[in-house]
């Protein structure tokens, strides 16, 4: 009997919607949280436009991602983008409050830049999982094998069962470690705009952990 490729390269069970779904509503409930200087205003406008377009996800396909559709994929990217706006105006606003000297409560500050940082690797997340090969439906169809993102279990498959793909708590995963590490761990961008978007994310990451904590510091003494 010939050993079958791994389920990343074939056809495979698709993936459950509930897990991005929740990452994106933690995300808005995140955007609500945010402290009024820092956000978009009017504050609630661009949550709302993110909530309308995750109900329309919702209403159309509300369980597993079982089938490819444009109209799916336009409501995802525009609710992503909708998301990244609001994540790039309120690192912005964080920025330019900190270097100007506002915000001199070390708690206020901590916050703040903990609720930025939290939204920035949910926002990366879902770009990294809505966009590696074509996105989840297409990767469950396996329409195009070649990945943007190698993961580890790619290159080592004899340590990892035959049925492993990467779902959305890896790119998870792959968007928490770059906040943290400032650039890849375990898993390798391949693709160009991978390697940009892991930039942008990192830079993002680091101007508000560096600039919190200096902030926070400085106040305290």
């Amino acid at each position: 009997m010939t050993d079958q490729p791994p389920a990343w390269k074939r056809p495979h069970q698709v993936e459950h919607r509930g897990p991005v779904a929740l990452a994106i509503a933690f995300a808005i409930v995140l955007q609500f949280l945010t402290p009024q200087d820092l956000a978009f205003d009017p504050k609630w406008v661009l949550p709302a436009v993110e909530v309308a377009l995750l109900v329309g996800v919702l209403v159309v396909n509300p369980f597993r991602i079982d089938r490819e559709s444009s109209v799916l994929r336009m409501l995802g990217i525009a609710l992503v983008c909708v998301a990244t706006l609001a994540l790039l105006w309120s690192t912005g606003r964080l920025v330019l409050v900190l270097v100007r000297g506002g915000h001199e409560d070390p708690g206020k500050v901590l916050l703040s830049g903990a609720i930025i940082w939290v939204t920035n690797v949910i926002v990366f997340s879902v770009w990294y999982w809505l966009t590696d090969r074509g996105g989840p439906a297409a990767r469950a169809n396996a329409r195009k094998i070649t990945p943007e993102f190698l993961f580890p279990q790619m290159t080592t498959p004899e340590l990892t069962h035959n049925e492993w793909r990467p779902l959305y708590v890896d790119y998870l995963y792959l968007a928490f470690t770059n906040s943290t590490a400032f650039s890849p761990t375990d898993t390798m961008p391949l693709a160009r705009w991978a390697k940009l978007a892991m930039t942008v994310q990192a830079c993002m990451s680091f101007l508000i952990v560096v600039l919190v904590i200096a902030r926070a510091v400085n106040a305290l003494n």
